[in-house]
């Protein structure tokens, strides 16, 4: 069940991730003055896009909470760079960021290291 819990994290993770991205994007940017970020923060605190990735955030948190109690740290969070991977492959799909040979080497090394580091024996 460990696993299934670190799949969630995951996932939730992802989802809020990009959603966060998508609608702070579509935000104008704040100008200077503490009025101007006041208000970016109140149209993305109202929107509910923002709001469920919010939640996703708190929803992996807890669900890594429950993947701790069922697996050893130095087991559990190497599986979170698969994060990486789907962040760089759905931000590419759907938010039309772009694919550079840095981003993909960047990703598969520190994807890479903490698979060696999860095969390493305690």
């Amino acid at each position: 069940m460990g696993y299934v819990y670190i799949a969630l994290t995951v996932i939730l993770t992802v989802y809020g991730q990009l959603i966060l991205k998508w609608q702070v994007g579509r935000i104008a940017v704040p100008a200077e003055g503490v009025a101007a970020k006041l208000s970016f923060f109140f149209q993305a605190l109202t929107n509910p896009w923002v709001l469920s990735g919010l939640a996703a955030a708190f929803a992996a948190s807890l669900c890594w909470m429950l993947a701790l109690t069922r697996l050893p740290l130095s087991t559990a969070y190497p599986f979170t760079a698969t994060s990486f991977l789907l962040v760089l492959l759905v931000g590419i799909m759907f938010l039309g960021e772009s694919l550079t040979l840095a981003k993909v080497a960047g990703t598969l090394l520190v994807v890479a290291g903490l698979a060696m580091l999860a095969m390493q024996k305690s």
